[in-house]
């Protein structure tokens, strides 16, 4: 039987529509390679792995890791451009 090793993994739990979570590579140029879009309430698991070294997460929504939380932000003044 295969040993599975556990990763790195974060929850994103969206607070507001549109939050967009996008992976990026491994490598000497960083790509992105997946990208989601959450609505106000959903919830996604993202794993770091031998091809997603970075997660990008753009409006407001909450992260949970094993070294603790912290909640993203909407930039001022978009909504208004």
């Amino acid at each position: 039987m295969e040993e599975k090793q556990l990763k790195d993994f974060v929850v994103i739990k969206a607070v507001e529509d549109g939050v967009n979570v996008i992976g990026l590579t491994r490598g000497t140029d960083t790509k992105f390679h997946h990208s989601e879009k959450l609505d106000s309430g959903e919830v996604m698991i993202a794993q770091f792995t031998e091809h997603t070294s970075a997660i990008k997460i753009r409006g407001n929504a909450k992260i949970y890791t094993p070294y603790g939380e912290i909640e993203s932000e909407t930039r001022k003044g978009l909504a208004d451009k």
